[in-house]
């Protein structure tokens, strides 16, 4: 029987010749993930089980990301219980600020998350790296203990929901806004439990940057995990970069999927979602005018290199409107120094912007940008929930780099054609 790439990459891990949607199994996991909200609560459990030692501390992953640098001493605490466990257990990936990155950024930089793999994190965000070819999806702190104990965890096998993009992407439309399209489309639980699979034409032009955005972001449609396919945009990313053999899996042809769309995108506009839900997408040109007070550009969705590169490419001489505070974070710390080298954040210096060191901070609403209450924001990052980066009464509009650039800019939300029209 034809299998999916989610089926067959669990088969692989669950030591299976197939598996169906809707079965029980048990999987070996590949690498585990904890940050510093979210891994204190899985020492704690941890603790309990009484083992002597991690599964393999080559394949187990902490990095304190969330709120830091410590913004106060209960987070100086989370992630003090992070650095005392990995001393204590010899983990070799703890990354450490000054070291460190966004975890889903950092993780496929460093070569730690590769094709054919089952990857677990304690953050709903681990299905970043399906964009890998991988299984990847976000658990519970205490699932996180177990793993970190026996180095398997138990799953109910996902049903594949294809996503087939055809056209050619019109100017300033990337990989967020085919995530925020998608989201729009499905709703906030239209693939719930669903492996999202992401094809076509236009996936295969994509750079890993774009892959990785999409992948972020299919939890915000309930899906269990997103993947793409690995091909040689793939290979070449993970050259000199894997930390470990694999072996890439595929899809079969003709294996059943649950629901197949298929959408020609040569005419998406930019995409926007309004407040308070990504499933609330629609064009930029629905948002135009809407004054804004806030810009941030960074998180585990588009904190990226080129991320950096098309926002920058905006600024470049000119300033952010002086009724708005634009922060820019580089999602890791290589990303920072290659945007430094590369003349980018002189960039968003010159243009006013405050550049962070990598953080999750704003995203959910931890430190580096809460709103005050009645304020409106444009961010890059990946959930807009009432109250997700401040006071309740604070809205947050989602977009991609050149839209929360260009806004920046303008002090509204614009299309980035028209501040170059304007420009």
């Amino acid at each position: 029987m034809e299998q999916t790439l989610a089926e067959k990459i669990l088969a692989r891990a669950a030591g299976k010749k197939k598996v169906s949607p809707g079965e029980l199994i048990n999987a070996k996991i590949d690498m585990a993930l904890g940050n510093d909200l979210t891994a204190p609560v899985a020492i704690k459990e941890f603790e309990k089980i009484g083992v002597g030692e991690v599964f393999d501390r080559r394949r187990l992953a902490l990095i304190p990301d969330h709120f830091v640098p410590n913004k106060d001493i209960q987070s100086a605490a989370l992630a003090g219980q992070l650095r005392r466990f990995a001393r204590r257990y010899g983990i070799e990936h703890y990354y450490e600020v000054g070291r460190m990155g966004i975890e889903h950024a950092l993780l496929p930089e460093l070569g730690l998350a590769l094709p054919g793999e089952v990857i677990i994190g304690a953050d709903s965000h681990t299905c970043t790296y399906g964009a890998l070819g991988a299984f990847a999806t976000g658990v519970g702190s205490t699932d996180l203990a177990a793993v970190m104990a026996t180095g398997e965890l138990w799953f109910k096998v996902p049903p594949t929901i294809r996503i087939v993009f055809e056209g050619e992407l019109p100017p300033w439309v990337g990989g967020k806004d085919l995530i925020l399209y998608t989201i729009g489309r499905l709703g906030v639980d239209g693939a719930l439990y669903a492996a999202l699979e992401f094809c076509g034409p236009v996936i295969e032009k994509l750079g890993l940057d774009a892959r990785l955005t999409i992948c972020n972001m299919a939890i915000e449609a309930g899906a269990k995990a997103g993947l793409i396919a690995p091909d040689e945009t793939t290979f070449d990313y993970l050259e000199n970069r894997a930390r470990r053999p694999y072996a890439a899996l595929y899809g079969d042809a003709g294996a059943p999927v649950e629901q197949e769309y298929t959408w020609d995108v040569s005419t998406l506009e930019p995409q926007v979602s309004f407040p308070s839900s990504p499933a609330n997408a629609r064009p930029v040109s629905a948002a135009a005018g809407t004054a804004i007070d806030q810009v941030v550009i960074g998180s585990c969705t588009n904190g990226r290199l080129e991320d950096l590169r098309q926002a920058a490419a905006l600024l470049k001489g000119r300033r952010v409107n002086p009724r708005v505070r634009l922060i820019v974070i580089p999602a890791t710390q290589a990303i920072y120094l290659q945007a430094l080298q590369e003349g980018l954040l002189e960039t968003f210096i010159e243009a006013q912007a405050s550049v962070s060191t990598p953080t999750c901070g704003p995203c959910l609403g931890g430190h580096m940008g809460i709103l005050d209450a009645g304020e409106t924001a444009v961010a890059t990052t990946n959930r807009n929930f009432v109250g997700r980066m401040g006071h309740r009464e604070s809205r947050v509009y989602l977009a991609g780099p050149a839209v929360a650039a260009a806004s920046a800019v303008a002090g509204e939300i614009v299309h980035p054609a028209d501040l170059q029209e304007v420009n």
